[in-house]
């Protein structure tokens, strides 16, 4: 109980707030500054080179965190996994041809170091040029216990997130940068975890060669481990398969957009209620199987039993310690309009309960 009290205290702290006034500020009419980065800006997917992003301002001492990034070129593949393949599922096929355009992705899941600032450390106010954008995020309430359940947060990935939660992440991530993240869609995810391969897994189709690639129930001694400890798949992308399951931004169903076109370009399933959503890439409690390219997982209520709150958050899922995420940036980012459907609330239960706590109302 101790060992995690100072990050309670520290979270409970984020949430004070003045009598009667608002949690958060109003977001500035435009968008904020892009932080100078070394080989982040390309005109063509042939100019795209891997780079390290810088989140300044993470302290009141004016810190820095890095997140690198990998170019994943464009291109087409064939989604899902045949009825032949070991651990199939159903609704891993029929499968489709799909295309998909050039984007950067995280190397790595998102790490508590960096999470952990988006859920109590904010700017307010301070000299950072992105201050004014980044103050004005939703945050997580605080929760009633450390989310890392004593498994570290140190180089280990963030956990236990709603898929609202990360996307939220990707929004305050893109205004403390000035450059669009958000979370991937299923068909990029598998794409970037096949990494132009056809096997079951990005390394093929032996499964006795995961360790080399994978934390699994097998080898990963009951819980998390720290990001990119074992080797990537042929893009220089860590831990697709295993340490912690991932949130896409895909409604959990039949495959996106199946019909006559062919390829199918860019799909995404749009969500139209809470659950259930894509997760992908299995975790650390999982059997191999379960850490394929094409294997899914749809989200369930049951992931938030152990949530005291009344309503139950719209930040955790208590019970999912084995769920994660990582961000991609697409070389071709939408507009500033469109780019507000990739973050915001998209059923009502959430945006009003949200909306209560940018007021500083209790639910």
């Amino acid at each position: 109980m101790l060992k995690g009290l100072p990050i309670l205290v520290a979270l409970l702290a984020a949430a004070v707030q003045e009598p009667g006034a608002g949690r958060y500020p109003d977001m500035p009419p435009s968008r904020p500054p892009a932080i100078d980065v070394p080989n982040a800006v390309a005109a063509a997917e042939a100019e795209m080179r891997p780079y390290r992003e810088r989140i300044v301002g993470v302290s009141a001492e004016g810190g820095e965190l890095h997140l690198d990034m990998a170019p994943v070129p464009g291109g087409e593949f064939l989604q899902g996994s045949p009825e032949s393949e070991t651990g199939h599922g159903e609704l891993e096929s029929p499968r489709r041809r799909v295309q998909v355009g050039a984007f950067w992705m995280a190397t790595h899941e998102t790490t508590w170091n960096l999470y952990r600032v988006f859920m109590f450390d904010t700017d307010r106010g301070g000299n950072d040029p992105a201050a004014a954008w980044a103050d004005a995020v939703s945050r997580p309430t605080p929760p009633y216990r450390p989310m890392d359940f004593g498994m570290g947060t140190d180089g280990f990935p963030a956990i236990s997130m709603t898929q609202f939660a990360a996307r939220q992440f990707t929004k305050w991530l893109s205004m403390k940068t000035g450059r669009f993240y958000r979370l991937p869609t299923e068909a990029e995810w598998e794409y970037a975890c096949r990494a132009g391969s056809e096997s079951a897994w990005s390394f093929g189709d032996d499964e006795a060669q995961i360790d080399r690639f994978a934390w699994h129930a097998g080898n990963s001694d009951r819980r998390y481990r720290k990001v990119a400890q074992l080797e990537p798949n042929a893009w220089g992308l860590f831990d697709l398969h295993g340490n912690v399951a991932e949130w896409t931004l895909d409604a959990y169903g039949d495959y996106a957009g199946l019909g006559d076109a062919e390829p199918l370009a860019e799909p995404i399933a749009w969500p139209e209620y809470e659950y259930p959503r894509s997760v992908r890439g299995g975790s650390w409690q999982d059997e191999p199987a379960a850490l394929r390219c094409a294997a899914r997982r749809g989200s369930e209520l049951a992931w938030k039993r152990m949530d005291p709150q009344i309503p139950q958050s719209v930040w955790y899922h208590t019970n999912a310690r084995f769920l994660g995420f990582r961000v991609v940036r697409p070389l071709a980012p939408p507009s500033a309009e469109e780019q507000e459907r990739y973050w915001a609330p998209d059923v009502d239960s959430v945006r009003r309960i949200v909306e209560r706590q940018r007021r500083g109302e209790r639910d």
